[in-house]
């Protein structure tokens, strides 16, 4: 049996105006899983996402990543948990002005002081573990470039390096593929998830794309209304469901 690697108990979340997006969220994710969530805008994933790094603090409920209760973790052990979970963000968060294989650097922050990170003096086994990330990403004649000369797909598997460059346990996408055509949401897709598979990482990705969903993930959690409809996989996905998820009130 998978070792788990996160949980969330009752987790819920209510905004300063009464919303509530999230309404008492009970999820197990194991190791070396790649879970998409899926849902309609507004249906609380990307609430969801934000909360499981503590970006967003949830109203009640609790997270447990490694064994641990991290809901209400602050100052060095907050930095301590981003660390070990990596962010991909929908579009990008890049530098644009710095070449790409700096950016990459960036997930090697949270391993430095403060002054060595804000000078730039990473070591030279951080640039080449970098340079070796971004070859396993397809970018490695790249390196070199601004990260603003580089297409809408290669600024994304860059965002994907960086997050592998943390050396984290969990990598979490938060709508990666929204703005890319397919063929080349197709190509950041078998990137996350090659990479993912290597080094054993596990990973939770929301999407819009249900054909995506059901053609990378090894588990599809559907979100309705801050509550799990469904949580299964891909093949347990029918029409019948996708079809209450997105357009059934």
């Amino acid at each position: 049996m998978s070792e788990v690697l996160l949980e969330t108990k009752s987790l819920g979340m209510t905004y300063a105006d009464g919303t509530e997006a999230l309404k008492g969220i009970d999820l197990t994710i194991k190791k070396g899983e790649l879970v998409s969530i899926i849902g309609p805008s507004g249906a609380g994933k990307s609430t969801f996402m934000r909360s499981l790094n503590l970006l967003n603090q949830p109203t009640h409920g609790s997270i447990l990543f490694q064994g641990n209760d991290i809901t209400k973790a602050k100052g060095k052990r907050l930095r301590q948990i981003r660390r070990a979970i990596g962010m991909v963000f929908q579009h990008f968060n890049l530098i644009k002005r710095s070449p790409t294989y700096q950016n990459v650097l960036h997930g090697r922050l949270g391993y430095m002081s403060s002054i060595k990170g804000g000078l730039g003096l990473f070591s030279e086994e951080d640039t080449r573990q970098a340079l070796e990330i971004l070859r396993r990403v397809g970018l490695e004649d790249q390196a070199f470039k601004r990260a603003d000369e580089l297409s809408g797909g290669q600024q994304q598997r860059v965002g994907i390096a960086r997050a592998i460059a943390q050396s984290p346990s969990l990598i979490l996408a938060d709508e990666p593929i929204a703005s890319l055509d397919p063929s080349t949401s197709e190509d950041v897709m078998n990137y996350l998830k090659k990479v993912c598979q290597e080094d054993g990482l596990t990973s939770i990705v929301n999407l819009h794309q249900v054909d995506f969903a059901k053609k990378f993930a090894d588990r599809i959690i559907g979100i309705k209304s801050g509550e799990v409809v469904f949580d299964g996989t891909p093949k347990e996905l029918t029409d019948g469901i996708t079809n209450h998820l997105y357009f059934e009130k």
